[in-house]
């Protein structure tokens, strides 16, 4: 049994701020792994924080070995092929016992469990802050499809209190698509980095040892991060003694291996799995590619750039040109276009970033900065009936 994982109950007069944080499991995750740094940076600041898994399994639990959470399924019992159906049904009792002050949605993708809680709980279930972690245009849909989902966004801002965007550039899309009052919608990047990693020395250039540059993508191997479009461009742009590092697992790895061994660049792809620490092949590296059809911000983008490797994105979402073209730091395509994403990549190896513009870029996406405007955001969420500055 996980530690923790028994009775929810607590509370009380002048207890602090309470916070539930429910997550489906310890599967690789960007908005998972930010959702459980920020749970454990909440102490710090004076909140009671708590994290709730559907299930306690999953890849990502080596790496946080003395984390503290409750689950709501017992280890024998699989459910991860109905893991949103399965959050729906146990989590209303769990609210009941915990009695959260607010529940933090960490991430859109967790919208629909939202929706539902407080459709089943009504006025009793606690308010809620939604972290939008993706992109909301969706231009990646059919039209149809598109339509769909914009009405559903509408659907959320009527059932969720309050928002927070994670660039300034997605603040807009958030008050027109969900159509919600602006002061309801909150500012604070997201805290994929430590303070370290923003004060740490970037690298010389080159980075790799040996002759050719070093690709490295990180990423759940899932259409979303069309890994296709980077595995066609890279078989164009390539030189003789060039590699392309993939970092992931996923429903698509074998397809992908497959496509590579298509393309005939197999023998310079290496496809790795899942890895805890990133960070050793970060220092190997030359330059990071991400070919998402959509995103949020994108930690892994962070994390290179504090690293110091200069960037070629898909324009996946508002805030990618903000973080990486108009400072410089990176080269930004049109989504989905393989000729001019294999252009950047010839074209990223002349780029040498300066370490002064990344530091002073990067600091506001620390965990230190996040925590204490995460406080703020959530201490109005609980009074959300009252007007918040």
């Amino acid at each position: 049994m996980p530690p923790d994982a028994g009775d929810l109950t607590g509370g009380g007069a002048g207890r602090p701020l309470r916070v539930l944080t429910p997550l489906h499991s310890f599967e690789p995750g960007g908005v998972e792994r930010i959702a459980i740094r920020l749970h454990q940076a909440w102490a710090g600041v004076g909140i009671d924080s708590h994290l709730l898994f559907g299930r306690g399994s999953g890849k990502m639990r080596a790496e946080f070995p003395t984390l503290r959470f409750h689950a709501l399924a017992p280890e024998w019992l699989a459910t991860a092929r109905w893991e949103t159906l399965w959050m729906i049904l146990t989590l209303p009792r769990a609210i009941r016992q915990l009695r959260p002050d607010v529940i933090f949605c960490a991430g859109n993708t967790y919208a629909i469990v939202m929706v539902a809680m407080r459709l089943l709980l009504g006025s009793a279930c606690p308010p809620i802050l939604c972290k939008v972690s993706n992109d909301l245009y969706r231009r990646d849909l059919p039209l149809p499809a598109r339509w769909l989902y914009h009405r559903w966004l509408t659907v959320q801002a009527r059932y969720i209190d309050r928002f927070v965007a994670l660039a300034p550039a997605m603040r807009p899309e958030i008050i027109t698509l969900l159509g919600v009052d602006a002061d309801k919608v909150d500012i604070i990047e997201d805290p994929a980095l430590t303070s370290r990693d923003v004060s740490r020395p970037l690298p010389g250039d080159p980075q790799s040892d040996g002759p050719g540059t070093r690709y490295l993508a990180i990423g759940r191997l899932v259409p979303q991060k069309n890994f296709r479009l980077l595995l066609r461009a890279f078989a164009k742009a390539r030189g003789q003694n060039d590699r392309l590092i993939v970092l992931g697992d996923g429903p698509d790895r074998a397809a992908l291996e497959a496509l590579a061994t298509h393309l005939r660049v197999r023998d310079h792809i290496s496809f790795e799995g899942h890895v805890a620490d990133v960070k050793p092949y970060l220092a190997a590296a030359d330059s990071f590619v991400l070919s998402s059809d959509y995103e949020g911000v994108p930690a892994v983008i962070l994390e290179a750039l504090a690293a110091g490797l200069p960037i070629v994105a898909t324009d996946c979402c508002a805030s990618m040109r903000g973080m990486v073209a108009d400072p410089g730091f990176g080269i930004v395509v049109p989504v989905r276009d393989c000729a001019a994403f294999s252009d950047a990549m010839q074209a990223v190896r002349t780029i040498a970033l300066d370490r002064s513009a990344v530091q002073n870029a990067l600091r506001r996406f620390t965990m230190t900065y996040a925590a204490s405007a995460y406080r703020g955001a959530l201490r109005c969420a609980a009074h959300q009936r009252v007007r918040c500055p």
